[in-house]
């Protein structure tokens, strides 16, 4: 075991998370047949195998399993043996791979990158944009170092701090701009567009809509808020989305926008970081200028629409 390298964990990490040679070798920027004599000298090393070898990906053994929970242990405190010079710094510096949810990502993350590159000037910022359970996952994993995402995510060992709380709009066809405001009961009986399986955005309008299950025919699945008010335009049905995202999906789609009554749904929205990391200090710091970036971005916002009936 004395053979045991810090470079065969990494390399093992990446061919687990991406179960393929040639797509492992491209994260790890080395070429494929050297990735393969690292994982078999790795193997050796064990006298047993980790993968078990197929056409066209490859599959953990029961011992891979095992060891892929202790390696990912022992990288993540590599990790944060690093982390611990860096949290002795004055100033945040270098490398910040910062996760965030995609019903956020294209209306703040500019603010965001805007503000920690004035605010950090050393910093390296990494953006990592994919739905909350994966990012709570890779957070776990100490592939991120922080996440913005929906709260609460009810992980005890996640630090969460909440940065705004936004109000969810109705978006209905054009034609619709004038007519009373739906309640909840009535929401349940129009065919509702939302995002697809996976976005907790989906969830948080299910459970204002008080709906416990998806009925075929009178909810619509999309990839993307844009592709949900598109199809909103085209006379397809109505969508909920957030408020920050208002100015950029509507701008060009034949809908109109409409408040719903008190009390309005709303979703909280927050950063979250393991509870162990040295940067826990530097990533409170982040949050303060995320939150400040936030602010300054709905203060110059003006979301016009029907009032509630």
């Amino acid at each position: 075991m004395t053979n045991l390298t810090l470079k065969q964990l990494r390399y093992f990490e990446a061919l687990a998370r991406q179960r393929h040679f040639g797509r492992a070798a491209e994260t790890c920027a080395i070429s494929q047949p050297a990735l393969s004599m690292q994982i078999r000298e790795l193997e050796a090393t064990l006298g047993a195998p980790l993968f078990e070898r197929g056409a066209r990906e490859v599959r953990l053994t029961a011992l891979g399993q095992d060891f892929a929970v202790r390696s990912r242990e022992i990288l993540r405190a590599v990790d944060e043996l690093a982390e611990l010079a860096r949290a002795a710094r004055e100033r945040l510096a270098g490398r910040l791979r910062l996760g965030v949810i995609p019903t956020v990502a294209p209306y703040l993350l500019p603010a965001i990158a805007s503000g920690l590159t004035l605010h950090f000037p050393g910093l390296e910022l990494q953006l990592r944009e994919t739905v909350t359970p994966r990012l709570l996952r890779e957070l776990a994993d100490g592939r991120l170092d922080t996440a913005v995402v929906a709260l609460p995510v009810s992980e005890p060992a996640l630090t969460e701090v909440a940065l705004f709380a936004e109000e969810f709009v109705l978006v209905r066809p054009e034609a619709d701009a004038g007519k009373p405001v739906p309640d909840r009961a009535q929401l349940r009986e129009m065919r509702l567009l939302l995002l697809e399986e996976g976005h907790c955005f989906r969830d948080q309008a299910l459970s204002f809509c008080d709906i416990q299950s998806a009925r075929p025919r009178e909810l619509m699945d999309g990839s993307s808020l844009a592709t949900l008010v598109q199809m909103v335009g085209a006379g397809i049905g109505v969508t909920l989305i957030p408020e920050m995202a208002v100015p950029v999906e509507t701008r060009s789609a034949k809908v109109t926008v409409a408040r719903f009554a008190p009390p309005q749904p709303q979703r909280t929205i927050g950063m979250v970081w393991r509870r162990t990391s040295p940067l826990a200090r530097q990533l409170q710091e982040v949050a303060e200028v995320v939150r400040a970036a936030a602010g300054g971005l709905r203060s110059g916002s003006d979301t016009a629409g029907d009032a509630p009936a």
